[in-house]
């Protein structure tokens, strides 16, 4: 695909796929399979950005070196209809039509459809924030620094759809499915912890605290468990995906590109198991952090890592392994309300006030975006894929941990692996119950409390059946 012309390619194709999306029923879509004959295809590809390109949406520090490489991860699946991608990307967020087009051209690549392609980010800061819609208004100010270098966009997206493809030739039968989960020590703990008499959040506990006050405060809501589900060709384990819900920072906004604790561990795990492709999801962690238990001192990112490790290995020992005898794929659509807040001629004020700071002329760009995606019917996909009692549901955003808890709720004799951080657009995605107590997440969220109806609607038509 040329990429001669790569927004033109962009504003074209997603305004397509919007007018066909906005035809579609708001019922669920499924299909199951049984007695497949299933493969599996792995493929990786490194993403890290180049010298000063923006971290992390344009307000920290750009690349100035790289610690560790960012990377993409993902499998192809065929066998069960269409083929079905699952992929983990090493960047802080991927929204909107630029998620779209990922989908699309992975889509194309392997030949199945966007719906089927489900994309994630691992959500690390000193990373690459992209939206093709925010880079283009900011870019129409003349001096904002870029959100995202529009080539390096669409390199990446089009050396993971050829690596995706190539992998197809490598594909390898997966007769058996596993499914493994490991408490981790002393990682996750709840962002929205200090609260007064009326439940309104007094202080944020951020992905590092110094305040020892509120790093004594207890850990909060979270889920304490990792979970892995493994792929076997008979008897040899050939893919692991892990989940944890975690904002996977320890420090972050030195200009030092790293996929952080999270990434680190995983690496060293895929050192000592070569044959074994591993994979990292972040989960449902809009509100949970490692604040507890990081100082953000430069020390704790190899404490961290140490602990993830161990849940990750401890999850492999736990696995319990059985045939494949049934794979399903369901997907939904949601469009959650706008925040009744947003104006678009008083975003377009702040936004080209030059005597504002980067971050509050950015940040409306975002909102703007989100705005107009809402205003053409782009939908955002739900979707899970489910093989014998195991089911992934891919969630957007900065979706809070309650959903991957009340989804566990809803399927209770299913071992569901929850991975969030899909397309970006919307930001921060609290529970109702979350919006009168305000605080950060809450006034950084571009939905209505509605969008806890939605999103929660959309799940049980996921798992329920």
């Amino acid at each position: 695909m040329s990429i001669s012309n790569p927004r033109r390619e962009f504003l074209q194709q997603s305004l397509a796929a919007a007018t066909v999306w906005s035809l579609l029923p708001e019922s669920l879509q499924a299909e199951k399979h049984q007695n497949v004959s299933l493969k599996l295809s792995n493929f990786t590809v490194d993403i890290t950005p180049p010298k000063g390109h923006s971290l992390c949406g344009g307000w920290i520090k750009p690349v100035i070196d790289v610690t560790d490489a960012l990377e993409a991860h993902g499998i192809v699946l065929q066998g069960a209809g269409k083929p079905i991608i699952l992929l983990a990307i090493d960047w802080t967020a991927l929204s909107n039509g630029g998620h779209l087009l990922w989908r699309q051209r992975l889509a194309a690549a392997i030949g199945t459809t966007p719906e089927r392609v489900a994309i994630h980010c691992v959500h690390q800061h000193n990373a690459p924030f992209a939206c093709l819609e925010a880079q283009a208004i900011v870019e129409a100010q003349g001096d904002l620094p870029h959100i995202v270098m529009e080539d390096y966009f669409h390199d990446c997206s089009q050396r993971i759809a050829e690596a995706a493809k190539q992998s197809l030739h490598r594909a390898q039968a997966v007769t058996h499915i596993g499914k493994g989960e490991a408490k981790v020590d002393k990682v996750a703990s709840n962002r929205r912890i200090y609260r007064d008499e009326n439940g309104v959040i007094k202080a944020m506990r951020g992905s590092s605290c110094k305040d020892p006050k509120i790093r004594a405060m207890t850990e909060g809501t979270i889920d304490p468990l990792l979970k892995t589900i493994s792929f076997y060709n008979q008897d040899k384990r050939i893919t692991a995906i892990h989940y944890y819900a975690t904002h996977p920072m320890s420090y972050y906004g030195d200009g030092l590109v790293s996929s952080d604790f999270v990434g680190i561990a995983r690496k060293q795990l895929q050192e000592e198991q070569p044959n074994c492709h591993h994979i990292y999801f972040t989960g449902a962690a809009g509100n949970v952090s490692a604040g507890k238990y990081n100082d953000g001192s430069q020390p704790v990112r190899a404490v961290l890592a140490e602990r993830i490790y161990k849940g990750m290995h401890s999850s492999l020992q736990n696995t319990k392994v059985s045939p494949i005898k049934t794979v399903s794929w369901r997907n939904v659509e949601i469009l959650p309300e706008v925040r009744s807040t947003f104006n678009k001629e008083e975003l377009n004020k702040v936004i080209s006030n030059k005597a504002g700071s980067v971050v509050s002329r950015n940040r409306p760009s975002y909102m703007l975006a989100w705005l107009n995606r809402v205003e053409r019917k782009q939908p955002i996909i739900l979707s899970a894929l489910g093989i014998n009692d195991i089911a992934t549901l891919h969630l957007p955003a900065e979706s809070f941990i309650e959903y991957q808890l009340r989804a566990q709720t809803i399927a209770p004799n299913t071992f569901v692996a929850t991975a969030a951080y899909g397309d970006g657009g919307p930001w921060y995605l609290p529970v109702k119950e979350e919006y009168p107590a305000k605080g950060y997440e809450v006034s950084k969220a571009f939905c209505e409390p509605s969008v806890d109806d939605v999103m929660t609607a959309g799940i049980k038509k996921l798992l329920e059946s």
